[in-house]
């Protein structure tokens, strides 16, 4: 086929993201239109919370998944009358992003920076728990400690301490060195 396919982005009601997907990757496998419909995400990150008990102490922490883009299902398809079609038809999709309901398909810059898809395995040469030397920025020269990496955010949280207290940073992945 020639055509080449593109991420486009879909309106679904609220909280039905995941049941769009997976309706609409089984109804792709059921019509066997892999070569239409290559893929459908929902991006969603990892964040932890922390949890408290009835008096208001800390009793601990937990990973909690969010939704990136609530009310948004992304799709890499090949537009045509009959893949608009099926998308449209989904139940809790109420359309495309676009002028008009015209669905328009992402760039590639968009794409890269929402994160849908990770074009490039990077490969970093520090790890949670290293210390590291900031190379870039306001804080350039401080050493911390790598708390977390965020491959496909391409974002590094390192522990300062500065004046005493220990501070929390956010970084591209580029701007910290092993110290």
């Amino acid at each position: 086929m020639a055509e080449q396919a593109n991420w486009y982005v879909a309106h679904t009601y609220s909280g039905y993201e995941n049941k769009v997907a997976t309706d609409l990757m089984t109804m792709v496998e059921n019509r066997h239109l892999q070569d239409l419909i290559c893929d459908v995400k929902v991006p969603t990150e990892t964040r932890i919370e922390e949890v408290f008990d009835k008096r208001g102490n800390k009793t601990g922490e937990k990973e909690v998944q969010s939704k990136l883009y609530p009310g948004y299902v992304f799709i890499k398809m090949v537009m045509n009358d009959n893949t608009w079609y099926i998308v449209r038809n989904t139940r809790g999709c109420t359309g495309f992003v676009g002028p008009e309901s015209k669905p328009e398909p992402l760039t590639e810059a968009e794409v890269a920076k929402m994160g849908v898809e990770t074009t490039v395995d990077l490969e970093v040469e520090y790890k949670v728990g290293d210390t590291v030397e900031i190379t870039a920025g306001p804080m350039e020269g401080s050493v911390g400690t790598v708390e977390g990496i965020d491959i496909p955010a391409r974002k590094v949280r390192v522990k300062i301490t500065m004046f005493g207290r220990e501070l929390p940073a956010e970084l591209e992945l580029h701007q910290v060195k092993l110290f």
